[in-house]
């Protein structure tokens, strides 16, 4: 950490340094670290350790920058950050760090660590960053709102209310009222996410291998057909389904 964090200064330094990172503010690097954040993810997802260990450490080398522009601001330095999350996570793990606190399970655990969060605020739902991805906000708000019991008991309820939101939007197509097929499509996929958080599935990761299986599929698709008719580039929907199923076939094998 003590080679990173000079690499860094020496990046930021005004007379010597990168003029690229020299001239870098909070708001300019922040699409960058989400964008590490999800080369992490892709990493995981791909089983690439190797791939992991670089993504990893792209990612911590966002917040030695970010640490590094509030220093030179005066706002706080590494070590606060570090100092920061370790009283965060004997704070908010008492079950492991203060022997007098009774053991408890994942789930319990879980409902802990969110009532933790929300202690002194207005609502629990007052951390939630308002710059999500709307599919993870759409879990974070359902899960935030289950500490106060503001929950399903089980996920079968979930289902019936995705089948009532599924015909509020069929009806809100019927009227033609395009403000009103949106605000129930939306609706609609609010439900989804609660589905996902019951059964502990990250609806963001799901659609993202959705997109994957179907990119995989519609790319095998599309050279069979342009293989079938050369000459085409707009092709019939029976030959394509039936190129779709072979291939679903093929590649569940």
């Amino acid at each position: 950490m003590k080679k990173l964090l000079e690499i860094m200064q020496q990046l930021r330094d005004p007379d010597t340094g990168c003029p690229w990172d020299i001239k870098q503010t909070f708001s300019s690097i922040a699409p960058y670290t989400i964008e590490e954040a999800y080369e992490v993810a892709d990493a995981i997802e791909q089983e690439n350790m190797n791939g992991l260990k670089t993504e990893l450490g792209d990612l911590l080398f966002q917040v030695v920058f970010h640490a590094q522009m509030a220093e030179e601001a005066d706002y706080f330095n590494f070590n606060d950050v570090v100092n920061a999350v370790c009283d965060k996570m004997v704070e908010r793990h008492p079950h492991v760090f203060d022997p007098d606190s009774p053991r408890l399970t994942a789930e319990q655990q879980t409902m802990a660590w969110e009532l933790s969060k929300s202690k002194n605020k207005v609502s629990v739902l007052d951390d939630i960053a308002g710059n999500l991805p709307e599919l993870l906000k759409a879990v974070k708000l359902t899960k935030y709102a289950a500490v106060t019991g503001f929950d399903w008991p089980d996920i079968n309820p979930v289902f019936d209310k995705l089948d009532e939101e599924a015909a509020e939007l069929k009806e809100a197509i019927s009227i033609g009222d395009n403000e009103h097929i949106e605000e129930e499509l939306g609706d609609l996929l609010f439900v989804c996410t609660n589905i996902a958080r019951h059964l502990n599935v990250d609806p963001s990761l799901a659609l993202r291998k959705a997109n994957n299986k179907f990119e995989k599929r519609f790319r095998k698709v599309e050279k069979m057909a342009n293989k079938l008719q050369p000459k085409k580039e707009n092709f019939d929907l029976k030959v394509l389904n039936e190129l779709w199923n072979q291939v679903k076939v093929e590649l569940n094998k």
